[in-house]
């Protein structure tokens, strides 16, 4: 399996509902280190020469300001729920910077959730200024993401929104293999994925027996974790720990945490050799 290598930083690592939680005083929600100081989970990714985003949750325009990102070569999501992809209509901002539409890349029902949410964005008809992207369906096999080459130009006509155009574009084509790692989260399918030498893989509570294959040698795995005990669509910690150890990367991170685990230093101080938790700014590489 190619390794090639990758850079991926946490924008978030908090659950559906962040950390702190609105309207909570427990001791975690108190904390005063920064490291307890969780947005909904998202992860920009730097692999092949592309610039990839997992996720586009509630906290996107935050995330995006906070780390500086001017450009985004693809999004993924992994699937469908509001923490994932609430922030989509924030991709108008790289719309209008950049004059192109987003490309997003998702399961085909997970469009389906897209055009019921963003309905103004599919729209025929579209209203002016309305999210502009092209969706593609993937599955759990290998795809390419390609960036680069002609493109179609977004250009603003006041009154009428954007118009497209065909224009070239000197820059190289890069492309990346993406591996998607299938999961799921409680009944819902869902994708988790692999750059290289990283493999990301949040809002699980299983993975089939046949996926372990693509998890194989890597550097740094990412897999969530909500709380102690079973939870019906997460990994609880002690499941979280077991699939990290026999995936036997040489780093395990811990992801999509709630208030339920203890602060940071806590937590970190519990868990085995090798396995800590990620917390929002953490750099892999």
């Amino acid at each position: 399996m190619k390794q090639g290598k990758a850079r991926l930083v946490f924008l978030g690592t908090g659950t559906s509902q962040g950390v702190p939680m609105i309207g909570c005083g427990c001791e975690v929600c108190r904390s005063g280190d920064k490291r307890d100081k969780r947005l909904r989970a998202s992860v920009l990714v730097d692999y092949e020469g592309l610039r990839i985003l997992v996720d586009a949750g509630p906290d996107f325009r935050q995330q995006m300001l906070r780390e500086g990102v001017t450009h985004l070569d693809a999004i993924l999501l992994t699937h469908n729920h509001k923490d994932h992809t609430g922030g989509l209509d924030d991709i108008r901002a790289f719309n209008y910077i950049e004059k192109r539409a987003s490309e997003i890349y998702c399961e085909k029902y997970v469009e389906d959730s897209l055009k019921l949410e963003y309905s103004y964005a599919f729209a025929e008809k579209k209203y002016p200024g309305a999210p502009e992207w092209h969706v593609h369906n993937i599955d759990e096999k290998p795809f390419m993401i390609n960036a680069g080459g002609p493109y179609e130009v977004l250009s603003w006509e006041p009154g009428k929104g954007y118009v497209h155009t065909m224009a070239g574009q000197n820059e190289p084509v890069r492309s990346a293999e993406i591996i998607p790692i299938r999961g799921m989260h409680y009944r819902l399918p869902v994708l988790g994925y692999r750059f290289g030498n990283i493999a990301y893989c949040t809002d699980m509570n299983h993975i089939p027996e046949e996926e372990f294959g693509k998890l194989h040698g890597l550097d740094h795995f990412v897999i969530n974790c909500v709380k102690y005990g079973k939870h019906i669509s997460h990994y609880s910690l002690e499941e979280a720990i077991e699939v990290a150890q026999r995936v036997g990367a040489k780093h395990s991170w811990l992801t999509h945490l709630s208030h339920q685990l203890p602060a940071y230093n806590e937590l970190a101080a519990e868990l085995p050799e090798g396995i800590l938790p990620a917390y929002d700014g953490l750099v892999l590489e």
